[in-house]
Order: structure tokens, then sequence, then C-alpha cells
């Protein structure tokens, strides 16, 4: 237990703006999380946004399946055009056919997973940048294979729970629950574990920490100094984006289309009509989007700026705020 006299001693000793600094230091870490969660909704407004990772992780899905339960307990097949969707069969399944059809969506790709540890990972203080670049890919890596595992579980589940109650819609009811219970605290459990075992392993303490602050040798920073060009392109910018947001909420055929994958969405359906919902809605809000993508990189591009230190080891702006 801390000594009282030791704690007020410290406290003590901090200015007020040495507390505003260091909640600013812990704040950044939630902050960017909140930036990192607007990003990945907007990236997946559009349907197979992430189809390289979505189309591996289906291929592999659907080989590990045959290759566990026997061949023909999956099948790989196209959806939205993309080999995305994997039936698995089963005899007891229910339905003409005995199969359950899935498949890998940009949300259910693991992506979300792997940006949220990667920017606790580079978020975090004091800690070598190659060291934290190393760690970024292990974890993703590992987030990868996971979501894999995650998807291979659904057939042992699914047949599980069918053997028992054959023929019934109810028996897929475990294999939903177990996809609900990963997707919605599960991984996020799992994440913040690994993140503080990483953190542990680094060496997490506030000596380690501030010995090694000073390795950086590069670092992304908010533009200090703006210029006219500046706020003309943050005007340009602004303008794309609502131009975007404008052209999408006028258009009633996308907005009925909209309603109806919210709805689809909300009643876990994926009949006809929700997918023919889902191709008029990302044909809709392709240009919108095209547009206000390349508005928010310009924009992120202007409000951020690359620092490298010089042969002094010096940064360019502190340099340029001394002068």
């Amino acid at each position: 237990m801390a000594n009282p006299k030791t704690s007020a001693a410290i406290a003590e000793d901090l200015s007020w703006p040495e507390v505003f600094q260091l909640g600013k230091k812990y704040m950044k870490i939630p902050f960017a999380l909140l930036c990192v969660e607007i990003f990945y909704w907007f990236i997946t407004q559009p349907s197979d946004t992430l189809v390289p990772i979505q189309m591996s992780e289906a291929w592999i899905w659907n080989e590990l399946t045959n290759l566990i339960y026997g061949e023909g307990t999956a099948t790989l097949t196209a959806h939205n055009g993309w080999m995305t969707q994997v039936n698995l069969y089963n005899s007891n399944f229910p339905g003409k056919l005995d199969t359950v059809a899935l498949y890998v969506s940009d949300e259910c790709a693991g992506v979300h997973e792997m940006i949220f540890i990667s920017t606790l990972i580079m978020m975090t203080e004091g800690v070598p940048q190659k060291l934290k670049i190393r760690s970024v890919v292990v974890m993703c890596t590992i987030v990868y294979v996971l979501n894999i595992v995650r998807l291979v579980a659904f057939y042992p589940i699914a047949a599980s729970d069918c053997h028992l109650d054959p023929n019934n819609p109810v028996c897929l009811t475990g294999m939903w629950n177990f996809h609900e219970a990963i997707y919605k605290w599960g991984f996020l459990l799992l994440l913040v574990m690994m993140w503080l075992v990483w953190f542990r392993y680094v060496g997490g303490s506030s000596k380690v920490l501030k010995s090694k602050k000073n390795n950086e040798n590069w670092k992304i920073s908010i533009r200090s100094n703006w210029g006219t060009k500046h706020f003309l392109v943050m005007g340009f910018v602004a303008m794309m984006i609502c131009y975007g947001i404008f052209s999408i909420t006028t258009n009633e055929i996308a907005m009925d289309a909209k309603e109806t994958l919210d709805f689809c969405s909300f009643s876990k359906l994926s009949t006809g009509s929700c997918i023919e919902a889902q191709n008029t809605w990302d044909n809709a809000i392709d240009t919108s989007w095209s547009l206000s993508a390349i508005g928010v990189v310009i924009g992120a591009l202007t409000v951020f700026k690359f620092e490298k230190k010089n042969l002094d080891g010096k940064w360019p702006s502190e340099i340029q705020e001394e002068e």
C-alpha cells in the first residue's frame, strides 16, 4: 500500500500544466480509438470494401472445414460477385438442401479488430517504433488466425445442435449466439488482454517507458503552422464531403434501399430483396463515397504532417518554434 504522505507530496509537486499534459497524454488513446471507429464505419459503408481479405478468409475457411470435418461439408461460392460465401452441408441442417449459407462480410473479416489493436500499440508512448511495427504485424497475424478459428467453429456447433434437433431452424440458434457473443464483446476482451500482455512484455513501467521515449526517430503530429493554402484546401475538402452527403440524402431510391438494408440487418435476413437493396445502395453511394474518401485523405495530409529527426536529433517543428 502506498504511503499517504508520499502520494500527497507527489500530488503537490505536480503543477496544473503538468496535470494537463499528463491527462492529454492518456486521453489521446481513447480519442485515437474514436477516430479509428469513425474511419472503420466510413470504409465499410459500401459492401465488400475489403474483398482481398474476405476472399482469403473464405477460401481458408472452406478448405479447413473440408479437411477437418470431411470432404463435402463446405463449398465455396460467390456472393455479390465475389468468392466470399461458404455453404455448410449436413444432412441434419434445416431446409431442402441441408445447407447453411454464410459469407465473410467486410465487417466480420477481422479488420476492425486489427485496426483496434494496432491503434493501441502505436499510441503506447515510450516503446521503440521498430518494436511497435513488428508488434503490429504479429498481433494482426494473431487476429487473422483467431478469426479463421472462429469461422471454422461454426460447423461443429451447428452440426452438434442439429444432430439433437434435426431439420429444425431453431437448431442453428447456438451458432448464431456464438457468433454474436464473439462479435460483440468476445473479441474486445481478447484484444485488451493481448495488449496488456504485450505492454507487460515490452516493460510497461513508467521508468522503462521514460528511458525509451527519446529513441523515436519519426512521428506524426498535427500541423501547427497554418497558411492560406492550407485553409483553402480544407475548405475544398469540406465542399467535397458536403456534396457527397447531399447527393445521397436527396436520392430517394438510395434512402429506400438503406431502410431495407437496416431492416434486413436487424432481422438477420439474407433474402433476394436484401441483396438487391445492398446492390442499389452500393451503386448509389459509389460516387459519394469516392469523393468523401478523396476528401478525407487530402484533409488528413493537410492536418497531419510526418516528421523525422535531423542529424542533430531535433524535430523540425521544435526548431521552427525556437526560431
